[in-house]
């Protein structure tokens, strides 16, 4: 009889504390949600943290992002791994400097809510496109680990630390289905900047080779990698 009532105790303690995990997640979910409703823009500088997991080869770059809504975009990473991305409502340029060739691919390929740059955006649905865990704080950043309710190759699972008070996401780890790893770390965040339209603007330079793959749903590599 003791036995029982002991683990009855223990299935209530055990209920209970999944039921304040699943409340922390939603109401956390839904200061992000709120903070980048309110959110018109954001520059930011970021490192990048790419880890493949085959060979063990680990690749880090930093670079700048600019964001405005809708879902204006214009990424740039330095040397010795160059690389711009701009984002429009009409087309996305993918230029390599030192392949001298720019791709331009439809805007489509940047809008699902499994892609990197949606995460660290804040503009993924997180409550309605994925089953949201707590996992805990770190360095004064909450943790939340993100499963994609319908999973996609390019991601299996996030990891995402957010400010708790501002609601400010300042960092993402995505998981791709081979168990590569993206992470991206903001080194600095100016939340509602000032920006120019020129900010979200591309003109190819003179000399490089233009790929036109406007009309293709798979780019050649996966953007923002």
């Amino acid at each position: 009889m003791r036995r029982a009532g002991i683990l009855c105790l223990a299935g209530i303690v055990f209920c209970a504390l999944f039921s304040v995990s699943a409340v922390v997640a939603a109401d956390l979910a839904s200061i992000i949600r709120q903070r980048y409703e309110t959110l018109k823009s954001f520059s930011a500088e970021f490192e990048q943290t790419l880890t493949h997991k085959e060979s063990g080869s680990v690749e880090r770059r930093r670079g700048s992002l600019l964001f405005q809504k809708p879902l204006l975009i214009r990424w740039q990473t330095a040397k010795p791994h160059e690389e711009t991305l701009v984002v429009t409502a009409k087309e996305i340029w993918d230029y390599l400097p030192d392949e001298e060739v720019a791709y331009r691919y439809p805007p489509s390929l940047v809008r699902d809510s499994r892609s990197i740059i949606q995460v660290i955006t804040g503009q993924a649905a997180l409550t309605k496109d994925f089953e949201v865990k707590p996992e805990g704080d770190e360095q004064g950043l909450a943790r939340l680990r993100l499963y994609p309710k319908e999973p996609a190759p390019q991601m299996v699972e996030a990891l995402i630390w957010v400010e708790p008070d501002s609601g400010c996401i300042r960092r993402a780890s995505i998981v791709d289905f081979y168990g590569n790893t993206n992470e991206v770390r903001f080194l600095s965040f100016k939340a509602d900047a000032r920006l120019n339209a020129a900010d979200f603007s591309f003109t190819p330079p003179r000399g490089i080779d233009v790929e036109d793959r406007i009309d293709r749903d798979v780019p050649e590599r996966e953007l923002f990698k």
